[in-house]
């Protein structure tokens, strides 16, 4: 069985969620890579100014140290981009990725449900859809989130354990 997950998508694709149910399926530890960012890109970010490549490495590293110290986790991170994913699985054995993949539009209407969070505004959102070079079915798993977050964690589960 995979050890190490990563659940990747845009904000508000629900990789959060889905990840924190994924960890409490499997009796894995759960960790949110927005908790993970320095302060500066919280600020940036809080502004509405959407993260640059030079912003995201020290977080990415983070990430990927936290992987290799962990024996099994799940982490909720956008990996944008093929590079973000290749920072992410460097010296990581026993890694899954999961992919949400929804729309601008049902993610934006989820996006202006959320209170207190810090990612903010449309534009930046639509910055990580023009960052976005989505995973292929060989890098990831990759799951319609426009369905129920129960079917959405089991079909993730279910090509998890192929």
């Amino acid at each position: 069985m995979i050890k190490k997950i990563i659940v990747l998508g845009v904000s508000g694709s629900g990789k959060s969620s889905i990840g924190q149910r994924l960890a409490e399926q499997l009796g894995y530890p759960f960790f949110d890579g927005d908790d993970y960012h320095c302060d500066a890109n919280v600020k940036k970010m809080a502004t509405g100014t959407p993260l640059n490549d030079e912003d995201r490495m020290g977080w990415l590293a983070t990430l990927n140290q936290l992987l290799q110290d962990t024996d099994k986790a799940v982490i909720a991170c956008s990996g944008l981009k093929p590079e973000y994913r290749t920072i992410l699985r460097n010296g990581v054995d026993q890694l899954a990725m999961v992919y949400l993949k929804g729309d601008i539009e049902t993610i934006w209407q989820r996006h202006q449900k959320r209170d207190g969070h810090y990612f903010k505004g449309r534009g930046m959102l639509e910055s990580q859809f023009a960052t976005l070079i989505e995973p292929t079915s060989d890098e990831a798993i990759i799951v319609d989130i426009d369905q129920e977050v129960d079917a959405v964690v089991n079909e993730a589960l279910q090509q998890l354990k192929q």
